[in-house]
């Protein structure tokens, strides 16, 4: 099974990832990280996401290009976070695929699902932004772009998170219809108690 879930930057996608990965049961948890600590906004995000694994049972594997090549132990859940960074990777790293990432990425993708029975793939939503881009940047988006939506189509669901709320644009069943009811009625139901504590304190 693989879930895609998608989202701005702070929108509460890793959150929603992490919770739909632990949904699954008791099953080996991989944590697929693809971020290159190369400097220190890197390494404060990769300090925060570890934070917020910590005590959820995740082991971390480190890939950085080759997702293709991965060992995996069998039946186990796989995160992995994110997508956008392992196109940069393989893109512009000396050992990555360069001009044939699409297919490298989309046979990595696969390798996982032959090994996982649960594989959540954390991707980024920055197409939305009206800004015209050229050379380099311009070839990232294309290739992300069309990685994407290559594993929307794969995917049993697409998940897009916004403003901490998923909104599922493809489900395998109602079980996943139920998950977003419990999201918002769990949000409702704070900020009703914010706003009636909020009465009785004044």
């Amino acid at each position: 099974m693989l879930t895609l879930v998608t989202g701005g930057s702070g929108s509460g996608k890793s959150a929603f990832a992490e919770d739909r990965v632990l949904s699954f049961g008791d099953a080996q948890r991989i944590y697929i990280a693809t971020m290159h600590p190369f400097d220190e906004e890197s390494h404060k995000r990769i300090e925060r996401h570890q934070k917020m694994r910590a005590g959820k049972g995740f082991e971390t594997v480190e890939c950085y290009t080759e997702l293709k090549n991965v060992k995996l132990p069998a039946g186990c859940v796989v995160l992995l976070e994110c997508m956008s960074n392992l196109v940069a990777n393989e893109m512009f790293e000396e050992q990555g695929a360069h001009d044939r990432t699409v297919s490298e990425v989309t046979k990595g993708i696969e390798n996982l699902l032959e090994q996982a029975a649960h594989v959540v793939i954390v991707t980024n939503e920055i197409f939305s932004d009206a800004v015209v881009f050229d050379g380099d940047m311009d070839s990232y988006l294309e290739y992300l772009g069309k990685i994407n939506q290559v594993a929307a189509q794969r995917a049993d669901e697409v998940v897009e998170v916004i403003y901490g709320i998923p909104v599922f644009h493809k489900s395998a069943d109602y079980l996943q219809q139920s998950l977003q009811i419990i999201y918002l009625t769990g949000l409702i139901y704070y900020e009703k108690e914010e706003l009636i504590n909020e009465i009785f304190m004044e």
